[in-house]
């Protein structure tokens, strides 16, 4: 997951504008930041490792001049952390375009392949961001030799169409083109989100945006139009007009995994409201708390996430909900630092229990997901030495049991507590007194009951079914890749040093 912002103004500079916009997806992405700016003849670009206000400061104002920009926020899922593959990518020819996505090209080795091979283009990153650019650009080349190049929306158009023939996987994109415009794109299931926005120019026209969560919208006066259709095309050309263009047939299918923790709860996807959908996922989760017959003497939400879920649980079962973890609001998203290591070093600097919620206490932990165990860990044991007598734990969503090639960092079995495990062997490995799992029939109708005109939603972490066709080479190769191999060296560090701890604790 990765956040991706678009602004086409007519009468102003947009860096400003995408700066906010950009602080309002941080949560989507925390490794790195960059954005690109078109003043009508040349590209103005920076990108950097890092958070938005630390990348930008105010004398980039000065430097990064246009009307239209984009920008991005990156969350690693393919390739390494180096600087060099922080987004937006660039190729110079057909027209010079820049690119920016979110999601995961599936079929990326056979792209590749054909992009380094066949046509003879250099890729300076193991990026499949890069790959996917590359594409286009290929294909857009290909449909100028067929049209001619009098027509450039419909070359683009047609270059978009070729492309989503070719590539497999999650991608919605944003590129700027030289002398063209402002295009974006979403692959034919729909699965990450995009949407594009309106807002009345000062002069004639109108003003136009793209971002991956409409709440980057509002802090720039954009009145949201709509969701990207999956398989759709929209270019907004450089004269402020806006050209739609179904690409491919489509389904959608979103990922419902935005709704359980990737998104933030004001935001509506595929009209369907993330807040809504927590507060319905509370709902169903608080009929299996009344039917164990635990005795339980407060609900705690684990922040922040989990809170719309833990007050409507609170609400039905009549439990009190208590505040009892409270959160440093100056430490990221543990799921998605880039490293095991970071991960656990972060849980205590993340969050710290109140001893009042918890001494001599039965308490009920909830979380919107475990996904690798290793937060949800550490803070039942934290519990317990805030005086908890007992500690149970209930997740908002059903247990993750294989991984996720979309754009979530989730791409590997052996990361994941719950694959090859029932769930007593995860209780013992997570030391709780007991635990909960929403189902996932439940979990769905939550979702759908925000828009039933969708009629399916990506559940591959929980169900195991790829929609865009995953075969079981592609998952082994994840398995093995190099990053994967440093994940699990980061976790065998981790590990030696918890025992290391325990053993001097006594």
């Amino acid at each position: 997951m990765c956040g991706i912002l678009g602004i086409a103004n007519r009468t102003h500079d947009v860096f400003a504008e995408i700066y906010d916009g950009l602080l309002m997806l941080q949560h989507r992405g925390q490794d790195a930041s960059g954005i690109v700016t078109f003043n009508g003849e040349f590209f103005r670009e920076k990108k950097a490792n890092g958070l938005v206000k630390d990348v930008f400061n105010a004398s980039d104002a000065e430097t990064l001049l246009g009307k239209v920009g984009m920008g991005h926020v990156r969350y690693p899922t393919a390739g390494s952390l180096s600087a060099a593959e922080a987004q937006p990518f660039f190729v110079n020819a057909p027209y010079g375009i820049y690119l920016v996505h979110n999601g995961n090209i599936t079929n990326t080795e056979e792209q590749r392949e054909k992009v380094t091979a066949k046509y003879s283009r250099h890729l300076r990153t193991t990026s499949d961001s890069e790959v996917l650019l590359n594409v286009l650009a290929d294909k857009v080349a290909d449909a100028i030799k067929v049209n001619g190049n009098a027509d450039p929306v419909r070359n683009l158009f047609a270059g978009v169409k070729m492309t989503m023939e070719r590539v497999q996987g999650a991608y919605s994109a944003i590129c700027l083109v030289a002398g063209v415009g402002m295009l974006a794109f979403r692959d034919p299931y729909g699965i990450r989100p995009l949407s594009v926005a309106k807002r009345e120019a000062a002069g004639d026209g109108d003003d136009f945006a793209f971002a991956s969560e409409d709440v980057a919208f509002g802090i720039n006066g954009f009145d949201k139009l709509r969701d990207l259709n999956p398989g759709e095309a929209i270019l907004i050309d450089l004269d402020g007009n806006m050209h739609e263009f179904q690409a491919v047939d489509g389904k959608l299918t979103p990922c419902i995994f935005e709704y359980v923790y990737l998104a933030r709860p004001d935001s509506l996807l595929d009209g369907v409201s993330v807040y809504k959908t927590q507060m319905r996922m509370g709902q169903t989760l608080a009929k299996q708390i009344k039917d164990s017959g635990l005795e339980i003497d407060r609900i705690i939400p684990v922040p922040d996430s989990a809170r719309p879920v833990a007050l409507e649980a609170a609400k039905i079962t009549g439990i009190p909900y208590r505040e009892g973890l409270v959160k440093n609001r100056y430490v990221g998203r543990t799921f998605i630092m880039p490293g095991q290591a970071e991960r656990q070093k972060s849980v205590r600097r993340k969050l710290n229990a109140v001893p009042l919620e918890f001494d001599g206490h039965n308490v009920l932990l909830i979380d919107d997901s475990i996904v690798r165990g290793n937060t949800i860990k550490k803070i039942v044991q934290m519990c317990r030495e805030a005086g908890a007598k007992k500690v149970y734990v209930a997740s908002a969503s059903p247990p993750v049991k294989f991984p996720n090639v979309y754009g979530i960092d989730m791409p590997t079995r052996h990361e994941l507590i719950a694959s090859g495990k029932d769930i007593e062997g995860i209780r013992q490995e997570l030391g709780a007194d007991a635990l909960f799992y929403q189902d996932l029939d439940d979990l769905i109708w939550a979702a759908k009951e925000g828009n039933p005109e969708i009629e399916a939603f990506e559940c591959s972490c929980f169900d195991g079914n790829y929609i865009t066709g995953v075969d079981e080479d592609y998952l082994s190769s994840l398995e093995n890749s190099s990053r994967v191999s440093k994940k699990r060296e980061d976790m065998q560090v981790v590990g030696s040093s918890w025992n290391a701890a325990k053993l001097a604790s006594g």
